[in-house]
């Protein structure tokens, strides 16, 4: 198994196939950001696949596509397929705005993706207006309509709570994941660049405690993915209620994944500067084992923990970057 030098076992590989996205949600790209990484830089499907196929020969067997948004990639879907292949795969899934989900639901499921994260922060034109700088909202109830139709395993809504902004739209959340059994994650924000560092998150404490007096909510020791979050269910198994809190309870102690950029760069942790870049081995003809070698030694790198709270505005590169 592939392990860092706290102990950790890395089991979960985020790939981001794009730093691109249709979107501009105010807590990831800055609007008129232009800086993105160049095509030539990006790892063909080839790369991707020789990387993650020797991160599953070492143990690593949840494998998130993310972006930017993964689906503006050409051909996505035969990404998927290969890599759902691959022996000791056991998840594949992915993280969506969901603006080009209509399209891509099915395909994606015939590939082998079995999970869907999806974004929608409100479910008021204005506001998912506010929140994602556009008017997506009509294309995103039509991506998860389509991704309910083509039976996915799970399709979780992450809702980003921005004070003063969509905070109080979780309720109106809530009863859409209710009707349509999707499981509702709420996260806060990570002040990641200028954008994530300007939004600001409320305290979800008392609004878990809320809803959970209100729907019933006891916690659930059922895992229901490979990341951090903590997940409470209704006593009738209608609804499930996911939090993520990088900031106010963070959970760096039991932190199994690293991220692989559109350009091959391993990032070892979000709030941290550590990274090894994989693309200029891949390039120069690197062997299997070498290339193993290299990414043990990248996982050497990962730090013991992020410093969101203590230096907030110390990552400078914005989400779309690391890769979500």
């Amino acid at each position: 198994m592939l392990s860092d030098r706290f102990g950790r076992t890395i089991d979960y590989l985020r790939v981001s196939v794009t730093d691109r996205c249709d979107l501009r949600c105010q807590y990831c790209i800055p609007k008129g950001f232009k800086d993105f990484e160049t095509p030539a830089h990006w790892l063909t499907f080839d790369e991707i696949t020789r990387v993650v196929g020797l991160f599953a020969r070492m143990g690593t067997h949840h494998i998130r596509l993310t972006g930017g948004e993964p689906l503006l990639r050409h051909q996505l879907p035969d990404l998927a397929a290969r890599l759902a292949a691959l022996p000791g795969i056991a998840d594949l899934s992915i993280s969506t705005n969901g603006t080009q989900l209509g399209r891509f639901a099915e395909p994606l499921r015939q590939a082998g993706v079995r999970r869907l994260n999806v974004s929608l922060d409100s479910l008021r034109a204005d506001g998912v207006r506010a929140m994602s700088g556009a008017d997506s909202m009509a294309a995103v109830l039509e991506g998860l309509a389509a991704a309910k139709a083509a039976g996915f395993d799970a399709i979780k809504i992450n809702m980003v709570p921005i004070a003063g902004v969509n905070d109080g739209d979780i309720e109106a959340m809530v009863a859409f994941c209710i009707e349509h059994g999707f499981i509702l994650r709420l996260i806060e924000a990570m002040p990641m660049g200028p954008t994530g560092q300007a939004s600001h998150s409320p305290d979800l404490a008392p609004i878990v405690d809320h809803l959970a007096r209100r729907h019933a909510l006891t916690p659930s020791a059922a895992p229901l993915g490979a990341g951090p979050a903590r997940y409470w269910r209704s006593h009738d198994g209608g609804f499930t209620l996911g939090l993520i809190t990088p900031l106010s309870q963070h959970f760096c102690a039991t932190c199994n994944r690293v991220r692989l950029s559109v350009d091959g760069t391993l990032y070892l942790c979000l709030g941290q500067e550590a990274s090894y870049a994989l693309r200029p081995l891949l390039r120069a003809g690197v062997s299997d084992d070498d290339l193993e070698q290299a990414i043990r030694a990248a996982i050497e790198l990962k730090p013991e923990r992020h410093e969101f709270v203590e230096a907030p505005g110390k990552i400078m590169r914005i989400m779309a970057k690391t890769g979500g």
